[in-house]
């Protein structure tokens, strides 16, 4: 589960070790403000990585959710004993 955290840049800045620890941590997000309006996000490097790759895989695969679905559904499932039969050799 996510959690994010808002804090003003002074306050920040104050903090900062203590955030980029923080941050480090799986799903923490930092939300740095300047005059109540956010300026930077913060989060660990790994989490910014793994963000990352999930842009270039949507922009590789523009219709990646429609695939998604079009793949539940049943009429497109395809029964085992078919694939035993194809692919599984008999002993």
């Amino acid at each position: 589960m996510e959690s994010r955290y808002t804090l003003s840049l002074s306050e920040a800045r104050a903090k900062i070790f203590d955030i980029a620890e923080d941050a480090q941590a799986p799903h923490k997000i930092y939300t740095l403000t300047e005059h109540g309006r956010p300026k930077v996000v913060l989060m660990s490097a790994e989490e910014f990585a793994s963000w990352q790759e999930t842009v270039e895989v949507l922009h590789e695969v523009p219709d990646i959710f429609e695939r998604i679905e079009e793949a539940k559904d049943p009429k497109n499932l395809i029964p085992f004993e078919v694939i035993k039969k194809k692919w599984l050799k008999k002993k």
